[in-house]
């Protein structure tokens, strides 16, 4: 069944207004209006914030209306499978531009405008994405940090709380300009990507998010080969006689142990847990 219709039914039974629903979920009728008349598509089922404050005005069992929102994004998903991504809007390019390194602003410009929205330009913008969609997240509860953004946009509380709720659901693929505007420009003071590895360092602003700095990188790390057991080290540990009590610490330390030429037996390892365990062997680190 259509969320927009079993909230506008049990509104009916209940003999409830839009703006009732509104104040409830603490988001604009306008955002009400829209959400049910389907001209937006339902927020995102993992938005229990807005889910649970509508369902408990409607008297709705928990977690109804975060299903049917879940089958509606599912269809949409499916209905839209299959198409290439097309370019960001050009404001939107030209926004995340404006926010790069001015050293490689002009390279970079020219690698996005080769390709409609190719593969850099998809990093970097999901990469900023990510970020600012992590402090929006983080801070959706506290109203002094969407007063503060509010003002950054020039926008009141109710509609900035409306474009969070907005804005959490937002992929690259629809990025819209008002996105930018109200969250990306606001929030995020620079950012910086080395080409040849990917890192990126991003930077927000200080006034709107703590730990302002943030930094990805993205590194080819080499697989260490599997090490061959010694067929002494295999006798040992089944000879719980001489390894009946030795740590899993102490295991691990002795099945690293490597020998060129010689071939170590079962007793070697015992004698070498002794020596491990002997705190003659070891001096005590000294704590200031």
């Amino acid at each position: 069944m259509n969320l927009s219709l079993v909230i506008k039914q049990r509104l009916e039974e209940l003999g409830l207004e839009q703006r009732a629903l509104a104040r409830a979920a603490q988001v604009t009728e306008s955002y009400i209006s829209q959400l049910l008349t389907q001209k937006k598509l339902p927020p995102a089922p993992t938005r229990t914030d807005l889910y649970e404050k509508i369902g408990k005005l409607l008297k709705l069992p928990g977690g109804e209306l975060a299903k049917l929102a879940d089958l509606q994004h599912r269809e949409q998903l499916k209905r839209k499978l299959g198409d290439p991504p097309g370019p960001l809007y050009k404001e939107v390019r030209e926004l995340i531009l404006s926010k790069c390194n001015p050293d490689k602003e002009t390279q970079i410009r020219a690698i996005f405008e080769k390709q409609p929205f190719g593969e850099l330009e998809r990093l970097v913008t999901q990469k900023l994405l990510d970020v600012v969609k992590g402090v929006a997240k983080q801070e959706l509860e506290n109203e002094h940090w969407l007063r503060r953004v509010a003002r950054l946009s020039h926008r009141s509380y109710a509609q900035m709380r409306v474009l969070v709720l907005e804005f959490l659901d937002t992929t690259i693929f629809n990025l819209s300009v008002e996105n930018c505007v109200s969250f990306l420009d606001p929030l995020i003071e620079s950012w910086d990507i080395d080409l040849a590895t990917f890192a990126m360092q991003i930077v927000l602003n200080h006034r709107v998010a703590t730990g302002h700095v943030k930094q990805f990188e993205f590194l080819q790390r080499e697989l260490e080969e599997p090490l061959d057991e010694e067929p002494g080290f295999k006798e040992f540990l089944q000879a719980t006689a001489l390894s009946g009590d030795a740590t899993g610490e102490e295991i691990a330390f002795l099945r690293k142990l490597r020998f060129k030429k010689k071939r170590p037996t079962a007793l070697y390892y015992y004698r070498e847990l002794q020596n491990l365990k002997d705190p003659l062997h070891f001096r005590t680190l000294q704590t200031k």
